[in-house]
């Protein structure tokens, strides 16, 4: 009964907070639970569930290559642009951090708790985009090596 007290919780804050996509999720799950699907179909999601949504990111992302919006020469004409060469830097990064991420949310669940609850909050509250368990992970994964280098461990 906690899980779906708890999915109902989320389910209200994401009407009050006007997250479509926290509705969409939690109202996903609801319909996976009370049909009798969550048992076969969680684990599978809670696994998969990370890169099915990236890839689906990474398609949204080369859709305007795909129809011809961006092709070499937008490309060559945004890196003569200081600011384009910031994004193609920020983008590596992010990415790299992202995958150590990965990492920790596959192996450390107590990790995993905080990270969701935190980008739970972000997106009701804040109108955050739910790719925060992903990318705060590798901060998070940084961070903890930071702290370790100082601390020892």
């Amino acid at each position: 009964m906690e899980p779906i007290l708890f999915l109902i919780g989320l389910l209200i804050i994401g009407v009050v907070a006007k997250n479509q996509s926290l509705i969409i999720a939690v109202a996903f799950l609801l319909v996976l639970k009370f049909t009798g699907f969550g048992e076969k179909w969680f684990s599978l999601i809670q696994q998969k569930g990370i890169n099915w949504g990236v890839t689906i990111i990474t398609i949204a992302v080369l859709v305007p290559i795909a129809s011809g919006e961006i092709g070499f020469k937008q490309l060559s004409e945004a890196l003569r642009s200081s600011y384009a060469w910031i994004a193609l830097l920020s983008g590596v990064f992010v990415a790299i951090i992202a995958s150590r991420g990965l990492h920790l949310l596959q192996n450390d669940p107590h990790i995993t708790a905080a990270l969701v609850f935190g980008t739970i909050l972000a997106v009701a509250l804040f109108k955050g985009v739910a790719v925060g368990p992903l990318i705060g992970a590798g901060i998070a994964y940084m961070a903890m090596k930071i702290v370790g280098l100082f601390t020892g461990s």
